[in-house]
C-alpha cells in the first residue's frame, strides 16, 4: 500500500468548516474564519460563557437533556451520564448497547444522537453561524476519534453525527488534528533537520500519543499508541476516593446526586492545579476536606508513568538506551488532562526543553480539526490505522485455524474519496462460508494478532447456490463439502477506516457487499 496524501476537506466552495472534538467530559468546536480558528463559546444557566459543552446527559420526567442544562437538572435530582465515550471505547458496543440511566435501559447511539443534536441547537443559536446550515454539503464539518479507536467507535461516531444532522466530511485520529494545531501554533520549531512532532494526548478518558513528520504543509501520521482506559477521570476519582477516606464514607453511602456533585468538585479541583497549589479543599456533606497536592501526586503517579510506557516506543532510541531527539522539533502535550501538574513535570524530567504544552490544551484538537476542515489551509494529512484487522481460516482440510493478515497496525489510509484495497482469492470447501474477522492492538512477527483482540463481525456468504434466498444463514448447519467453488475477496477501506466487503463466488459472478461495524436499527 502506498501513502496517499489528502486535503481535508478538498472542496473550494465550502461557506463553512467546523472542527468538532467530542470529548470524554467535554466537546469543543472550533471555525475556520479567514485563517483563524476561533473554539465557539457555550453559555450556562447563569448566562456565563464556556469555550465548551460538558459531555453529560441527565434523565428529566421531560426526557433526555444535555450540557449544561443536565448539570442542572443533576443538581435537582436527575440521573446523570458521564463519560458516555468511554463505552464507545468498546469493540463490542453497536448503535443499540444500552445504558442504565436511573431506571431506564436506552440505546447508546440514541443517546448519542440526542446529545448531538443539542449540541447543533446551541451552535445554530450563536449570532455568527445563525445562517449556516450545518446539514448542506457547502457545510464541511471534521469529526475525531482516538487514535486507538475500532471500527464500531468509528462507524457510530459518524453515524450518529449524521443523524443529528451534522454534514460530516471527515473522520481523524485525535492526535494527528493536534498535530495540525502544533503547525499552526510552532512552526518556528520545525525545520528540514526536526520534522517530527509526538503528540502527547491525555483527554477526560482516553490517552492517545501519535509521531507526526511535518514537510512544509504535508503531514504523514507515522505511527500511534494509546489506552481507552486512561485519562482525567481517573484522576478525578482517585481524589474522590482520598475524600471519601478521609471522611470515612463508603462510595455506596453516597446519593447519586452526592456522588455527581464529589465527582464534579472533585473535576474542577483538578484542573485548578497549578505548579504552586500545596492543598485542595473538597466538600462532602457540610464537611470540608483537606487533600494535599504532594498526596494527589503520589497517587496518580502510576496513571502517567502507564502514559509513558505506553508512549515510549515511538521515539526510536540510541544504542545508549537514551531517547534519540535529534529529530524531534516537539513533543507536543494536548488534551484536558495533559494540564494535570506532575505530565508536564515527568515529561520534561524525561525530554527537556523541547516539551511544549498547547496554550489551550483542551481545544487544540478542535482547532486542528477546523483547520483540518478549511479548504484553504494548504495542509495534507496522510494519516495510519491504529489496529489490526484480519480473518481467522481453517487451514491442513480443517484440523487448524490460521490467522490471515489485511491490515497492520500502521498501515496508511486512503485519501478522501479514495480506498485502499485488499483483494485475495480462495478455494471454498463448505457450504456456507463463515468469515471471522477481528481486530487487534497489534500483529506480532508471526503473523498473529496480539493485545486486544476483539470479534469484530462475523460474515456467512452462501456457497450453494439454493442458500442465496435463504431468510437467515445462521440457521443453516454449515458442511464441508471439499468441492466449493472460488471465492474473490475485496476489502475496501477509505479514508475513516470504514471496511467495506465484496464477496464474489467467480463461477458465476455471485456477490455480497457488507459494510463491516453499519448501524443496525
Amino acid at each position: 500500500m502506498t501513502s496517499q496524501q489528502r486535503t481535508l476537506p478538498g472542496r473550494e466552495d465550502q461557506v463553512a468548516a467546523l472542527g468538532i472534538d467530542l470529548g470524554t467530559t467535554r466537546t469543543v468546536v472550533a471555525v475556520s474564519d479567514r485563517g483563524n480558528y476561533p473554539v465557539l463559546p457555550f453559555t450556562d444557566g447563569e448566562g456565563d460563557d464556556h469555550f465548551y459543552l460538558p459531555s453529560v446527559s441527565a434523565l428529566t420526567p421531560a426526557g433526555l437533556v444535555h450540557g449544561f442544562r443536565a448539570r442542572q437538572a443533576a443538581r435537582q435530582g436527575a440521573p446523570l451520564l458521564r463519560s458516555l465515550k468511554r463505552l464507545l471505547a468498546s469493540p463490542r458496543t453497536t448503535w443499540s448497547t444500552p445504558v442504565r440511566l436511573g431506571g431506564q435501559e436506552l440505546a447508546v447511539g440514541e443517546v448519542l444522537t440526542s446529545y448531538l443534536r443539542h449540541l447543533r441547537e446551541e451552535i445554530a443559536a450563536l449570532p455568527a453561524l445563525a445562517e449556516v446550515d450545518l446539514a448542506a454539503a457547502t457545510t464541511s464539518v471534521v469529526v475525531a476519534v482516538p487514535a486507538h479507536a475500532y471500527g464500531a467507535q468509528r462507524m457510530l461516531t459518524r453515524d450518529a453525527f449524521e443523524a443529528a444532522g451534522f454534514h460530516v466530511t471527515a473522520v481523524v485520529n485525535e492526535p494527528s488534528a493536534a498535530g495540525l494545531e502544533y503547525t499552526h501554533r510552532r512552526s518556528d520549531t520545525l525545520s528540514s533537520r526536526r520534522t517530527r512532532v509526538l503528540v502527547y494526548d491525555l483527554g477526560g478518558g482516553t490517552f492517545d500519543s501519535s509521531v507526526v513528520d511535518v514537510t512544509g504543509g504535508r503531514h504523514e501520521v507515522l505511527a500511534s499508541r494509546g489506552l481507552p482506559d486512561l485519562g482525567g477521570d481517573d484522576v478525578d476519582l482517585l481524589l474522590a476516593q482520598m475524600v471519601l477516606e478521609r471522611c470515612g464514607t463508603q462510595e455506596e453511602d453516597l446519593s447519586p446526586t452526592e456522588l455527581d456533585d464529589l465527582l464534579e468538585q472533585c473535576q474542577e479541583a483538578k484542573e485548578g492545579l497549578t505548579p504552586q497549589t500545596r492543598r485542595v479543599v473538597v466538600e462532602l456533606r457540610g464537611q470540608s476536606v483537606v487533600v494535599d497536592t504532594a498526596e494527589i501526586y503520589r497517587r496518580c503517579a502510576p496513571l502517567v508513568a502507564r502514559s509513558l510506557a505506553v508512549m515510549e516506543p515511538l521515539l526510536s532510541r540510541l544504542d545508549d538506551g537514551s531517547p534519540d531527539l535529534s529529530h524531534v522539533a516537539g513533543i507536543y502535550l494536548v488534551g484536558g488532562a495533559s494540564a494535570f501538574p506532575p505530565v508536564a513535570r515527568a515529561l520534561r524530567e524525561r525530554y527537556g526543553r523541547r516539551v511544549h504544552r498547547s496554550p489551550y490544551p483542551g481545544s487544540s484538537t478542535a482547532i486542528g480539526l477546523a483547520i483540518a476542515a478549511d479548504p484553504q489551509s494548504g495542509l495534507t494529512l496522510s494519516d495510519r490505522l491504529s489496529r489490526g484487522f484480519g480473518v481467522f481460516r481453517e487451514s491442513e482440510n480443517g484440523e487448524r485455524t490460521s490467522f490471515d493478515v489485511l491490515l497492520r497496525p500502521d498501515s496508511v489510509q486512503a485519501g478522501a474519496g479514495q480506498a485502499t484495497v485488499i483483494e485475495r482469492e480462495y478455494q471454498a470447501v463448505h457450504n456456507v462460508a463463515r468469515f471471522r474477522f477481528v481486530e487487534c492492538a497489534d500483529i506480532d512477527e508471526r503473523g498473529e494478532p496480539c493485545g486486544r483482540t476483539y470479534p469484530y463481525q462475523d460474515v456467512l456468504f452462501p456457497l450453494e447456490a439454493g442458500l442465496r434466498d435463504h431468510a437467515d444463514l445462521r440457521q443453516v448447519e454449515v458442511r464441508r463439502t471439499g468441492n466449493g467453488p472460488r471465492v474473490h475477496e475485496r476489502y475496501e477501506v477509505d479514508a475513516d477506516g470504514q471496511i467495506q466487503v465484496t464477496l464474489t463466488d467467480i463461477s458465476d459472478g455471485y456477490r455480497r457487499r457488507y459494510v463491516l461495524g453499519q448501524r443496525q436499527d
